[in-house]
């Protein structure tokens, strides 16, 4: 399959970088901190901002601490070695004009350029958390970042490994590629499933670029 597009448009975490390790610990941390740990065992957290998952698990009153605190111990984490990069991450986005992608993430803008730039990765357009008011699944995030490109979001190609991030894509009316990095292939609903960024090649031109699975 091959795919055209003027923009692509990729999570971070689970599809550039991976930091489960991180987020285990620090997501278990934080639901101890605060009684929660039982609760938090059954909310679906992967693709969610943190103050979407806080608020299905504390009382409205208590969210805006417990979100900066989550945010505090996974910066905190960073530098522990709880972020690598992806198979593949590197060579794709060194391929690509600054201009024609973006990083699109359900972190705050403080965690995305924290873990980002510990693997080195300055991306020129960076959608954060902070940014919006409706997080993934709702197409929010990546309209957005289609209008700060300036390319009509049918010519992006979304890249996500969360099911609410490829339901947020395909809301947006966007070609998405799912990664099967987090979650197993049969439960990725999107355009192309492969197993990570490795697995595809792009061709950049002028007016396009051409993804393609490698065979």
């Amino acid at each position: 399959m091959t795919i055209h597009a003027q923009a692509l448009l990729f999570d971070n975490d689970g599809t550039l970088v991976s930091s489960l390790d991180s987020v285990e610990r620090c997501w278990t941390r934080w639901a101890a901190e605060y009684g929660v740990t039982d609760e938090y065992a059954r909310v679906e957290l992967h693709g969610r901002t943190a103050a979407d998952i806080v608020a299905d698990l504390l009382p409205a009153h208590l969210v805006p601490e417990a979100v900066a605190r989550v945010e505090q111990l996974e910066v905190e984490d960073v530098p522990n070695g709880g972020v690598r990069l992806l198979p593949g991450t590197a060579a794709l986005l060194d391929a690509l004009p600054a201009e024609r992608w973006a990083v699109v993430t359900s972190a705050t803008r403080r965690l995305a350029e924290a873990r980002l730039d510990a693997v080195g990765i300055r991306p020129k357009t960076l959608i954060a958390a902070d940014d919006i008011t409706r997080g993934k699944p709702d197409p929010q995030p990546y309209l957005l970042a289609a209008r700060r490109l300036g390319v009509d979001p049918a010519r992006c190609v979304v890249f996500e490994d969360a099911p609410a991030g490829l339901r947020a894509g395909h809301a947006a009316g966007m070609t998405t590629v799912a990664l099967a990095t987090t979650h197993p292939a049969h439960e990725l609903d999107a355009d192309l499933v492969v197993p990570d960024l490795s697995a595809l090649s792009v061709l950049v031109t002028d007016h396009l670029m051409e993804i393609s699975a490698r065979r």
